[in-house]
């Protein structure tokens, strides 16, 4: 950052000591065993996050008919809970004890209980005993993962159906746990068609929260999405949340899975990462969650027998790893730059953050020494302002230019009253924090100040106004 001081960084909060958040992780596909959780745990517990997704791993758990081993869940669910991280549980996959064609298929991925009788009443009893089991360790539970894609739903998408499976699910974890709660969709598709055949059924009614996935480098396209979101779930139940509960990128160029190919490096996905997880607060959801944890194998269109079918690699984790022969990461579990960057936000952006105007602007026609031009105009910027409850203030603020070409920089000029004297700016990629010379600032005596050719970025920066951290 020319001109301006670095004067630390910011501290890690662990998950121990936060008290709520909205931001979180996911710690998936534990299901089908792709990484070891002993070695990851600390890690994740470091970055600050407190909400954890978890799968639940019907196949793995019922290897009997009606007889169900939890000691591998109780293990990972008890370990987090420990380290302060709230986990919350996607209902998930299908098992071959009761379904021919879910025997075939790798962790039974995409093969719902629905099509006979012995399969939806061993659906349900499974789902009781879940729930019986975690309650006052989980509160909330997703009812199955992308239903609204051929991959997780193998014999045909159907919104109606996927309804009559919510209604159904929801019904179950009542008996198991009367206070937890119910999340549907899990959608991963762009377009209101399918949720709408979902709400159709009434099992809007029953959802406390729908849960949305987000894979496109461009965030700002979400906030249209997510208003559009929320007004169709508010029309069929004005008390539904919304929960982000996948969004990611690659740390390399090779890897499997959704944004595959794109000239992705770990830069970028630390970029990235900065830009959704900020856009998700822009948006107000109940909480978000960042995928994933770990680089893992994808594993959601394996055969069973067939090895070569699930040994796809992406690389969405804040900690990268290596593989074995079976696809299970490896290694030491190295942190990414995109670890750091969550780290950063969940340590500031915790407990008593609230969205807020805040009394700021930007200015225009300002000329910029660094550009030999102009200022970038407010236009062209994603930006909010956020209070907490001692006083200070924070404005988040970056261009969304495209992450997969060239980085950019540029400056930015802005006035504000009332807000408190100290003034810090941060990098909430890299957590560093920059004091402003003072040919940054002009104050006009009368209580306004003018901040000049402020750095910006495409990804965000928080201009901090007190003890906003």
């Amino acid at each position: 950052m020319d001109k301006l001081t670095k004067i630390g960084e910011v501290a890690a909060v662990p998950s121990s000591a936060v008290k709520t958040s909205k931001i979180g992780i996911g710690f998936e596909k534990l299901d089908r065993g792709v990484f070891d959780p002993s070695k990851a745990y600390d890690k994740v517990a470091a970055i600050g996050v407190k909400w954890i997704r978890l799968q639940s791993g019907w196949a793995r758990t019922e290897k009997s008919k009606g007889v169900y081993d939890f000691a591998w869940l109780d293990d990972i669910v008890d370990n987090l809970c420990r380290r302060g991280l709230w986990p919350w549980l996607c209902l998930c996959y299908g098992n071959g004890l009761y379904d021919e064609e879910a025997a075939k298929v790798f962790g039974a991925v995409g093969c719902p209980p629905v099509k006979t009788d012995e399969q939806k009443q061993a659906w349900h009893n499974y789902v009781v005993a879940v729930t019986k089991r975690y309650r006052g360790r989980i509160g909330w539970y997703e009812v199955w993962n992308e239903p609204d894609g051929k991959w997780c739903w193998k014999h045909g998408v159907s919104g109606t159906e996927y309804g009559e499976f919510v209604k159904a699910t929801a019904a179950a974890i009542k008996i198991g746990d009367p206070n937890a709660k119910v999340i549907g969709g899990s959608m991963c598709l762009l377009g209101l068609g399918w949720l709408n055949d979902v709400l159709q059924t009434g099992a809007g009614e029953c959802m406390d929260a729908l849960s949305y996935h987000s894979y496109s480098p461009d965030e700002v396209g979400g906030f249209e999405r997510v208003r559009s979101l929320r007004a169709v779930c508010h029309a069929f139940n004005p008390r539904m949340e919304l929960i982000q509960g996948e969004t990611g990128t690659q740390s390399r160029d090779d890897g499997a899975g959704a944004l595959r190919g794109g000239a992705w490096t770990p830069r970028r996905q630390a970029k990235f990462l900065a830009r959704h997880t900020m856009a998700d607060l822009f948006d107000d959801v109940m909480f978000s969650s960042y995928f994933s944890c770990m680089d893992m194998i994808e594993a959601l269109n394996g055969v069973v027998g067939d090895k070569s079918s699930y040994l796809d690699y992406g690389y969405f984790g804040v900690l990268g790893a290596d593989f074995d022969e079976n696809g299970v990461a490896t290694g030491d579990y190295t942190p990414k730059p995109s670890y750091r960057s969550l780290q950063t936000i969940a340590a500031i952006f915790r407990e008593d953050v609230k969205l807020a105007e805040i009394p700021l602007q930007f200015s225009s026609g300002k000329s910029s020494p660094r550009l030999l031009r102009g200022d970038d105009s407010f236009k062209d910027l994603q930006y909010r302002g956020f209070r907490k409850d001692n006083g200070s203030a924070g404005l988040v603020y970056w261009r969304s230019t495209e992450l997969l070409t060239t980085s950019y920089e540029s400056t930015v000029s802005l006035e504000a009253v009332k807000l408190p004297e100290q003034v810090r700016l941060v990098d909430l990629v890299d957590g560093a924090i920059y004091s402003l010379p003072p040919t940054m600032i002009e104050d006009n005596g009368r209580g306004l100040r003018s901040f000049l050719h402020l750095p910006l970025r495409d990804y965000p920066l928080l201009l901090a106004f007190g003890d906003f951290f």
